[in-house]
């Protein structure tokens, strides 16, 4: 039997069709589309949504980029078991994706892409917006998705979309392979009616693997666990993609193995579970990075080992450092010439734990108390960032999270992707649940934040969902608000304003860059970014786009704001100065390198002292061989 549809019909009947399953729970895969309409969309995709609405729930965007943060946020929210997609049209519109999904395929989470396209037949060409490329006629701006895409089609005729949605659906289940995925759809395409086969339409359910470990891997790895004196964990995205959290503190307990985390990996186990010791890497905490320095054994589980958990290959300082790598991605499982264990992350970590006995392998008592004693001597020093001495002054930017902080339970989740705030955030602050810390760090991109705190609380409506905003990142990207406030989504924005690009600002001063370039100032009468601050009032901004804003001038205010907040069922900004408008946070300093190239000549005395600092810190590199 047959079904007479268009293109974009047919496509949307089957992605309302398709589901995933893992560990007993099933869920859809396609929980609703996202779209801004224009002339390579509108008459295709866009009648297509309103022939199907009851089944294909709509959002509407008001920034390309943005619908593909929201859905991203909405996929990580849910496990990477359900997604959402976004059409656009060809053009701008299509250009505009990119960014966004370079995000997901970098962070490892599904997102499906609907761009129109040019036409197939070329009967109109040039249409509007097209680009043409004199060498190749099949080449469109969409092209420009194919390096930041898991997975690329154009769907020139009819029936090639059934086997482009197949493989389209295979990348977005797969645990490894899973990121962007874009189907490219020529605007005559989209309207053109094809005779179905219903088989197509039928629900189809997407078994998500969990993968067991090779024996022979296990079993070196088991071995290489036994022999090391100071090993560590380091607890990546791959824990959480996985809901291995519970799984990595049975290991944890059991061998006494301390626990750090990456940015995404964060929350893998509570902030006072005796064997996590924060955040490692260049934003990490003293206790993790010390450990990491002495490490003879560095267990890896589902992380890519960036260059800030390494310290750009300076933090594993121990002369006979080995790394264990648990990861599903056989890619990522051989990093820094370690052994690998190409499991599942909680199948993997369950497999050792039952494999290194009933009376597990531990450490010595002497290990767990030292790194006991520097996690509780960290903790102290949390303590006194997120302390204010007096409530009638402008907070610094820690004591902004430790106002936070005081206010938050375990429901809450905390967005935040660039600026000065992950360093902090990561440095900081105390997690209290497996899905609480939401950091974009992959690709640290200004202006995710917001939308994806909207599709954060699309897929977990009932929790606090907070967005932690600098004034730098607002000004990129504040344009979701609008749709927050028509759809009655109730996120809370945290606006910090500090007057520019404070992270930026304080590596570029670090680095002899001066400032230059960072701040939002006047000019001053030499020409440069020095004189009085723009007067820029973005409470105002956000009130313009019909959420209501609480300003907090003091501390005191602040609590009461952040307070008032939370409790509210309507989207709600709070909105603060901070003290430190000049530097960096006024948190702890790195705790270890990161490489940013000095300039190796330079007849400013600011750029010829980083290099000689640069040189230091460059000389301690090493590659793990």
């Amino acid at each position: 039997m047959t079904t007479r549809l268009t293109v974009a019909q047919a496509l949307v009947r089957f992605l309302a069709a398709q589901y995933t399953e893992r560990d007993g729970e099933r869920r859809r895969l396609i929980g609703a589309t996202w779209g801004i309409f224009g002339h390579g969309n509108v008459a295709g995709l866009g009648q297509a949504l309103v022939e199907y609405a009851d089944e294909m729930p709509y959002h509407q965007g008001r920034n390309e980029q943005s619908m593909v943060h929201a859905a991203v946020g909405y996929a990580r929210q849910s496990n990477r078991l359900s997604t959402h997609a976004v059409t656009t049209s060809i053009g701008p519109g299509a250009t505009n994706l990119v960014t966004g999904a370079a995000l997901a395929t970098i962070n490892h989470l599904p997102v499906l892409l609907l761009p129109g396209d040019t036409f197939a037949t070329r009967v109109a060409d040039p249409v509007l917006q097209q680009l043409e490329v004199p060498y190749a006629g099949d080449v469109s701006v969409n092209d420009a998705l194919r390096p930041v895409s898991r997975y690329f089609d154009r769907v020139t005729r009819p029936e090639a979309l059934i086997p482009a949605a197949l493989q389209a659906m295979r990348v977005l289940t797969d645990p490894v392979e899973t990121g962007a995925v874009t189907l490219a759809l020529p605007q005559d395409v989209q309207a053109e009616a094809y005779d179905w086969p219903d088989a197509f339409f039928a629900e189809r359910t997407w078994a998500v693997r969990r993968p067991g470990a090779d024996p022979a891997e296990l079993a070196e790895a088991v071995t290489a666990i036994r022999a090391a004196k100071r090993p560590l964990l380091i607890a990546g995205g791959g824990v959480h993609h996985s809901r291995a959290e519970e799984a990595l503190a049975e290991f944890a307990a059991a061998t006494g193995i301390p626990v750090a985390s990456t940015q995404a990996g964060k929350g893998s186990l509570r902030h006072d579970h005796p064997q996590d010791v924060g955040g490692v890497g260049h934003t990490g905490t003293a206790t993790a990075d010390e450990l990491a320095r002495t490490a003879d054994l560095v267990i890896g589980v589902g992380t890519r080992y960036t260059d800030f958990t390494t310290a750009s290959h300076t933090l594993f300082g121990h002369g006979d450092v080995r790394f264990l790598n648990l990861n599903i991605a056989p890619y990522d499982g051989h990093k820094l010439a370690g052994l690998p264990l190409v499991a599942d992350a909680r199948s993997g970590l369950r497999e050792l734990t039952q494999a290194l006995g009933t009376h597990a392998h531990r450490v010595a008592d002497a290990y767990v108390a030292e790194y006991g004693e520097d996690k509780e001597r960290w903790e102290q020093r949390v303590d006194a960032c997120y302390e204010a001495e007096e409530s009638d002054v402008r907070p610094t930017q820690p004591q902004v999270l430790g106002a936070l902080d005081a206010i938050v339970d375990e429901s809450d989740v905390i967005i935040n992707a660039a600026g000065s705030l992950p360093g902090d955030l990561h440095k900081l602050w105390r997690a209290r649940s497996r899905d609480q810390y939401h950091l974009e760090y992959g690709y640290s991109c200004m202006g995710y934040e917001i939308p994806a705190a909207i599709g954060v609380k699309l897929a977990a409506p009932d929790r606090p969902v907070w967005a932690l905003v600098g004034d730098g990142t607002y000004l990129m990207m504040p344009t979701e608000i609008v749709t927050a406030v028509q759809e009655g989504i109730a996120i809370k924005i945290l606006l910090v304003q500090n007057h520019g690009y404070a992270s930026i600002g304080g590596l570029s001063e670090e680095t002899g860059g001066e400032r230059y370039g960072t701040a939002y100032r006047y000019r001053a009468e030499d020409g440069t970014f020095t004189g009085a601050p723009l007067p820029v009032d973005l409470a105002a901004n956000v009130a313009s786009l019909g959420m209501r804003v609480l300003r907090a001038k003091t501390v005191r205010d602040l609590r009461e704001a952040l307070a008032e907040a939370r409790a509210a069922d309507t989207p709600t900004c709070v909105y603060v100065e901070t003290q430190t408008a000049d530097t960096v946070s006024g948190a702890p300093p790195a705790q270890a390198w990161w490489d940013v190239p000095v300039a190796e000549t330079a007849t400013r005395a600011s750029a010829v002292k980083a290099r000689e600092l640069y040189e230091r810190h460059v000389s301690t590199r090493r590659r793990h061989l």
